[in-house]
């Protein structure tokens, strides 16, 4: 099993949007870009109002695992105050606090490692963790972690790559991979050209963030509830994530979306602390 550092590492050398955009990293229009993606691609069009926290909930919020920023910046313009923003590396800190500085955004930046973070017991109203513990070796201490610094009735939300009906019939399907791939279907940059012709799924779901990443993992519904059920109560599930842009083609909006809520590739869970 990979480590942590082995994560940390290959994160700090390939942060996310990297190698993938057209433009400078750290530039606004690098910027513009992701969040169109983000928007676009990962939540076919429409920005989902609820991995936003309550207003009672807003004035102590945690990005965790910030990444280049995203979240931080869509937090702070939809209402949320006082936000922490924390990221395993340096250099996804360092890019965050560019966008944050380019789109006039105000945050706390730390280094933390979301296994075993310094913050103190009680320290949040909200947690917003996307997309990021399934990339560390002990995803349940997150969880554990996660739970311990947020007060009492403070709320969660948190993803992880789900185990969608496409991933659970490829062991079936997958021969189909060969002729996508021939067909144009692919993701661009960090060595992934070939992913649509692996058959091993734990590898798939690996290879998205990159062919050097070291950790990957899907949960299926079940497995992820049974992971959040002894912290939290599940207010809700739900999925996003259909990644539109690997088509040799564009979708219709009404097929993208349908796509995006009945086969994303990402379980979103809303949560109150116990």
């Amino acid at each position: 099993m990979p480590t942590i550092d082995d994560v940390k590492g290959f994160w700090e050398e390939n942060p996310l949007w990297t190698g993938e955009s057209k433009y400078k990293v750290a530039s606004k229009e690098f910027f513009i870009e992701h969040d169109k993606v983000c928007i676009e691609d990962c939540q076919a069009g429409k920005f989902d109002l609820r991995a936003i926290p309550e207003e009672k909930n807003r004035d102590r919020v945690l990005d965790l695992g910030c990444g280049i920023g995203f979240w931080t910046v869509q937090l702070s313009k939809r209402g949320c105050t006082n936000i922490t923003a924390a990221d395993l590396t340096e250099k996804a800190i360092k890019i965050a606090k560019l966008r944050c500085e380019i789109f006039g955004i105000e945050a706390e930046f730390y280094q933390q490692n979301a296994e075993k973070m310094t913050f103190e017991n009680n320290s949040f109203s909200h947690v917003n963790c996307q997309g990021v513990i399934h990339h560390t070796p002990d995803t349940r201490s997150c969880i554990t972690e996660i739970s311990r610094v947020l007060r009492k009735g403070g709320t969660a939300n948190i993803s992880v790559y789900y185990k969608n009906i496409f991933l659970r019939l490829w062991p079936f399907i997958g021969f189909l991979g060969v002729i996508m791939k021939k067909a144009g279907f692919r993701l661009k940059g960090r060595g992934r050209d070939s992913i649509y012709a692996e058959e091993n799924i734990e590898e798939i779901v690996r290879l998205y963030d990159g062919s050097d990443n070291p950790i990957g993992k899907a949960y299926s519904k079940t497995e992820f509830i049974s992971m959040l059920s002894p912290y939290f109560i599940i207010n809700e599930t739900y999925l996003h994530f259909f990644p539109s842009r690997t088509l040799p083609f564009k979708l219709p909006t009404f097929v993208k979306r349908f796509l995006d809520k009945y086969t994303g590739f990402m379980i979103y869970a809303s949560l109150t602390k116990k």
